[in-house]
């Protein structure tokens, strides 16, 4: 396996821009009522899906179960939809992480129902959420740190 760019070491200045924003939400998450710290790990981890980040997938199926999560939840993940364990929250979260995730239009209507389940404040601090777990992403699909190696 041919080993890839240092990219913390080499961009140490956007690495640390990104981990501050990871703060900012860390902080926000834990004080909302309605996306919480344990639905943003399943918007983490729900994307990472999305985008097949096997590093992210396994980082936030571990850091969801140090939150609580329960193995059923997190197998049952990528058919979300379609399972009795997520709360209308949780759905509201998880359905519009995957159409910011997958370029799907934003109209107006949608824009509402998300704002009247979350609130203003958890739409945007989700969206920038969403943002950042789809740079998380792609990062880690480009340089390729391995799988198991994050540690909390």
């Amino acid at each position: 396996m041919t080993l890839r760019a240092n990219y913390f070491g080499l961009a140490s200045n956007a690495m640390q821009i990104l981990m501050k924003q990871e703060n900012y939400l860390q902080e926000q998450f834990n004080t909302s009522e309605t996306v919480t710290i344990k639905v943003w790990e399943l918007v983490k981890l729900r994307v990472s899906q999305i985008n097949q980040c096997a590093f992210c997938i396994d980082m936030h199926s571990n850091d969801a179960l140090s939150q609580g999560e329960t193995q059923e939840r997190i197998i049952g993940l990528s058919a979300w939809r379609d399972m009795p364990l997520y709360t209308e929250i949780e759905h509201v979260a998880l359905g519009w992480a995957e159409r910011l995730t997958l370029g799907q239009p934003v109209d107006d209507e949608s824009y509402q129902n998300v704002v009247q389940v979350l609130g203003e404040q958890a739409v945007v601090d989700l969206t920038i959420a969403v943002n950042a777990i789809n740079s998380w992403n792609r990062i880690a699909k480009t340089f390729k740190p391995e799988v198991g190696s994050y540690k909390p």
